[in-house]
């Protein structure tokens, strides 16, 4: 499909789109680039897989500038990672999108947008814009999330999704990796090597940056809170062992005289006086209970128990 930036993206034919005075916009699929390319007289040969596309970059060439996109599931929404690559220079865009990805959010710029000032660094905020629009309140979600995870582990450590924690880790690094590679392509558009962009067009670019730069110290912040519920995971079962082994210690504490006494009263020797008197038995259980007691009496004392 074919769009010319105008004051609202108009959809176009392939002849209006090389022909007009506007800056376009062009979404083809790979097949469609490797057989159209040579329209685009952008001066690359740009032999591309869409499956091996791992990053969001910019590369500067000598008349073109090109790149690709990678969004993960977590901005997406969709259920795999979204991949694909792009041409421009200072005549317009042409996405290479085996999928929808990149037609759907077009779809929304031409809906939801309308320019006083159309150009080709406006529609590329705009696009670059609806990439991660859900992303803070996706921040949102999460942090409220680890917030209630926190009430758990310091309600009960053990019952804790601790689980959840280390999955929301990993979907927040791979954020953070994400706004990392888009700070570099907004840069790398910001450098404008090229000229393909105006100079007073270039402030869209950095708009871009701040937005992405706070996204991106959120998701730090999010992943060091995750770090953080680690540890007091593990320190709230530390705490737990902790209170186990001090009460098997008094347990073992109380029991000791205890068994000294029945050691001692258990080998019968024929002399011992107790064995004959009768107030040896009730001596001996009050001397056990006056332990017991005693020993308790000084572990409250000292805030043990």
């Amino acid at each position: 499909m074919y769009f010319l930036i105008r004051n609202i993206l108009e959809e176009c034919s392939a002849e209006q789109c090389h022909d007009a005075d506007s800056a376009f916009v062009a979404v083809l699929t790979p097949e469609q680039w490797a057989s159209e390319s040579e329209n685009f007289d952008m001066g690359i040969d740009f032999d591309l897989n869409n499956d091996e596309v791992m990053t969001t970059k910019a590369e500067v060439n000598y008349d073109s500038l090109t790149g690709t996109f990678v969004i993960p599931t977590q901005s997406s929404g969709a259920s795999e990672l979204q991949r694909f690559s792009y041409v421009l220079d200072e005549t317009g865009i042409v996405f290479i999108d085996r999928g929808e990805t990149v037609l759907n959010i077009i779809k929304k710029i031409q809906r939801f947008k309308k320019w006083k000032k159309p150009c080709l660094e406006r529609f590329l905020y705009d696009f670059l814009e609806l990439i991660i629009h859900n992303d803070l309140q996706i921040m949102q979600k999460y942090e409220l999330e680890l917030d209630q995870i926190e009430k758990q582990i310091m309600n009960d450590a053990e019952e804790a999704q601790i689980q959840r924690n280390n999955e929301l880790r990993g979907d927040i690094r791979d954020l953070r990796i994400h706004y990392e590679q888009l700070l570099d392509l907004a840069q790398e558009f910001e450098e404008n090597e090229n000229g393909f962009f105006k100079e007073e067009n270039l402030r869209y670019f950095s708009m871009f940056s701040g937005r992405v730069d706070r996204l991106y110290n959120t998701a730090t912040h999010l992943r060091d809170y995750t770090i953080q519920l680690n540890d007091l995971y593990q320190s709230q079962l530390d705490v737990r062992q902790n209170r186990i082994m001090t009460v098997l210690t008094v347990v073992t504490t109380i029991f000791m005289p205890l068994t000294l006494i029945v050691g001692w009263y258990g080998m019968n020797f024929k002399y011992m006086p107790e064995l004959e008197s009768q107030l040896g038995y009730p001596i001996v259980i009050v001397l056990s209970i006056l332990i017991v007691v005693g020993s308790l009496t000084f572990f409250k004392v000292k805030k043990i128990l």
